[in-house]
């Protein structure tokens, strides 16, 4: 062993090597690979930075100038992996070691700028490590030992991936080093994967269970789970103690159950950022919290100097987690307890987690509140301050106290003081107990009131029977049944609470201020009101309301009518031998749209383009490019005298149909309102001036006027004057504006 090593372990008091310590240390393990499983708390981490130091240091006692990193330790949680950096720090202390962390819930540029001033020692989570990979930030080229601590939770956590890809660019002549509390079957193809011919190392306290941790399975009933561990934690009162649960939200709810009972107590969560698990933490180093709630993820690593009690709140998955667990406690040569609690339905959950992990607990009962207080008076009386001589400060006080107060009240006034300080401990069920509600006893003779208001009234029952126990100081318990009326409403009460009643409501017999009560001789007779039959949908009709769904229900029309047992086909038979030898004559087709007459359309006169220059005969104003389109309604009735009408006439040549576009609403088709071109694909352009130069344009022949809204009132006027122009009537060309 190193000097340096050998200075540093004397500095913190190691005297004597655990059994792990002393199997890594083995000078025939030099340079090998090594699978090691040993139990948490064994000293597995200044073991494997033992088992590391002559590969790093060399022939030297010191290191040299830092630089790319020599050895890399991978941990599965934040906290492990700083505790690993504490652990290694002073371990390497006075070789001059410099040791650098890449975790997650740090600043990462913190974390660069170190891995660039150099570093012999990265501790790391492996997400981030493969985040510092891929970016660059670290160089893996020198590393000559990878140590992979708590392996077996690293794989259950899903970082198979992670570590494949880290050991992937790492030197091949590296030395592989796996740390693990159990080895499955995932750790042992890991091993084959990426180590060359390790060597299997077992301590002894594998095979046997931790001797300093006792195990004890506590039977409780299963509605006095909360109520044991607080029982268990006042009858322990150890100086830290830690509490697992499964979930998230069984650790909200146990912390706030325990803070509630005054508890100092603090909890560790996913949920939970660093800055607030590093805290809660400290805060147990301290002593100003005593209990943790934790999940096991968040737990993972946990070293506690003082954990002296672990309590199992909900049982673990699987036996490695229940001796991760344990581990927490029991550390460094001190004695812990590890407390299941065990309600009926997870008895054989626990028998079987503690036969996997080869495990013997006492099964025993929760701590009572009897039990509790007598281990109170026995810390009471074991308290140090009975022995120790009077102080000079305090002789006055003393001397005041007994001229004032008799040896009784005084001893008196100790307990009770002294009994403020911890919370009440809680009664519980015995364990074989279920949880159930006490039955109602019978309601023996009763007395009728009255009281006005009914259902006419909005009366209701579940507003008048506060009201009675209000005002006539009884309970629900004593209250029968409550019947509604139009006007009036009735209950019932026990005898035995009549007097009491009668007394509280006084000579007024009112309640809520006016609401007068009287006392009945009989039960009241009440009409029922019809309910709706409950048969199945379709049978029957309500009493009120709507009707039922589906068919009705025949009722009294009489019996239902029968099928007949046999019916003639009637349909006819078309086999070829059946057919008739005369067909039926066709019957005659009717005659298609387009072979009927057409009713002459009259020529219009003006088929000439119209001269716009000769200004000897009235025109219509020339259209212009900005002009608002003409829409017009499908004609119903064709136009007479020659005159155009104002709706939309059919466009020659096609048959009747629906017209285009819908009136009132948005134009038919892509191009609807606008000119089409002669092959219909699209809008065109008009060619030369003038109405019916284009397909579209003007009031001549073989127009299509665009299809969508009727055209405004002065549009209407216009095409009244052209049609007169066209007729030969004359006009004037332009309609004159209103003044």
């Amino acid at each position: 062993m190193k000097q340096t090593i050998s200075d540093a372990l004397e500095a913190r008091g190691y005297t004597d090597l655990t059994p792990v310590q002393q199997a890594v240390t083995n000078p025939d393990y030099d340079g090998a690979d090594l699978l090691v499983s040993a139990q948490t708390g064994s000293g597995k981490t200044v073991g494997f930075g033992l088992a590391i130091a002559p590969t790093l240091l060399g022939e030297g006692d010191t290191f040299a100038a830092a630089g790319a990193p020599l050895a890399l330790i991978i941990a599965p949680t934040r906290e492990l992996a700083l505790q690993v950096k504490r652990e290694l720090a002073w371990l390497y202390g006075k070789a001059g070691a410099v040791l650098a962390s890449c975790v997650g819930g740090m600043d990462m540029r913190d974390e660069r700028r170190a891995l660039t001033r150099g570093a012999h020692i990265v501790v790391a989570t492996p997400g981030r490590l493969r985040d510092h990979v891929m970016r660059g930030s670290i160089d893996l080229s020198a590393l000559r030992a990878v140590v992979l601590d708590e392996a077996d939770e690293m794989l259950d956590l899903g970082f198979r991936e992670d570590l494949e890809f880290i050991l992937g660019e790492t030197p091949e002549e590296r030395r592989t080093l796996l740390f693990s509390a159990t080895v499955p079957r995932g750790i042992a193809n890991l091993a084959k994967s990426y180590q060359r011919d390790a060597i299997r190392v077992t301590t002894l306290a594998e095979a046997s269970q931790h001797t300093d941790i006792d195990y004890h399975a506590m039977n409780v009933a299963q509605h006095d789970v909360e109520n044991a561990v607080i029982n268990v934690l006042r009858y322990h009162e150890a100086p830290n103690a830690l509490v697992f649960a499964n979930t998230r939200a069984m650790v909200a709810r146990m912390t706030t159950r325990l803070s509630n009972r005054g508890f100092s107590v603090v909890s560790l969560s996913g949920e939970l950022s660093q800055a607030e698990r590093s805290h809660a933490l400290q805060a147990m180093r301290d002593g100003r919290a005593r209990v943790c709630v934790a999940t096991d993820v968040a737990a993972r690593g946990i070293d506690l100097p003082k954990l002296d009690l672990v309590v199992h709140a909900e049982l673990p998955t699987n036996f490695e987690t229940l001796l991760h667990r344990s581990g927490r406690t029991g550390r460094a040569g001190r004695k812990g307890v590890s407390a299941l609690i065990v309600p009926p339905k997870s008895r054989r959950k626990a028998e079987r987690l503690l036969q996997m992990a080869k495990l013997t607990a006492e099964w025993q009962a929760a701590p009572s509140a009897e039990a509790v207080n007598e281990r109170d008076a026995e810390r009471m009386l074991a308290d140090p301050s009975w022995s120790e001589p009077l102080t000079t400060s305090e002789e006055p006080r003393v001397q005041a106290l007994m001229e004032q107060f008799t040896p009784e009240q005084l001893a008196a006034a100790y307990l009770r003081l002294y009994s403020m300080r911890q919370s009440a401990p809680e009664d519980l069920s015995p364990p074989d107990m279920k949880a159930t509600k006490s039955p109602r006893r019978e309601f023996g003779a009763t007395v009728w009131f009255s009281v006005a208001g009914g259902r006419d009234q909005g009366a209701e029952p579940r507003r008048l029977l506060p009201m009675i126990c209000k005002a006539g100081d009884i309970t629900r318990d004593d209250i029968g049944a409550i019947r509604m009326d139009k006007d009036e409403s009735y209950f019932e009460i026990r005898v035995e609470a009549e007097d009491g009643f009668l007394a509280a409501l006084g000579d007024g017999m009112k309640i809520e201020g006016n609401r007068s009560v009287t006392r009945l001789d009989k039960a009241p007779d009440i009409a029922s009101r019809p309910a709706p039959p409950r048969g199945k949908p379709g049978q029957g009709k309500p009493a009120y309301g709507k009707p039922a769904y589906g068919k009705p229900d025949r009722g009294d029309a009489g019996p239902a009518r029968k099928r007949p047992e046999s019916r003639p086909d009637s349909r006819p038979d078309t086999r070829p031998e059946n057919r008739p030898e005369s067909r039926p004559e066709p019957r005659p087709e009717r005659a298609a749209a387009s072979d009927k007459p057409r009713s002459p359309r009259p020529e219009s006169p003006s088929s000439a383009p119209i001269d716009w220059n000769d200004t000897s005969t009235p025109k219509p104003r020339k259209p212009k490019p900005g002009d608002r389109k003409q829409r017009h309604k499908p004609d119903a009735k064709p136009a007479t005298d020659g005159a155009v009408s104002e709706y939309k006439r059919k466009p020659a040549g096609k048959p009747s149909g629906k017209p285009v576009g819908k009136p009132g609403g948005k134009p038919a088709g892509k191009f609807a309102g606008k000119p089409k071109s002669a092959s219909g694909e699209g809008p065109s352009k008009p060619r030369g001036k003038g109405p019916g130069a284009g397909p579209n344009k003007g009031p001549g022949k073989g127009s299509k006027p665009p299809a969508g809204k009727p055209s405004s009132k002065k549009n209407r006027a216009r095409q009244a004057a052209a049609a007169q122009i066209k007729a030969g009537k004359g006009g004037d060309a332009k309609p004159r504006r209103k003044t």
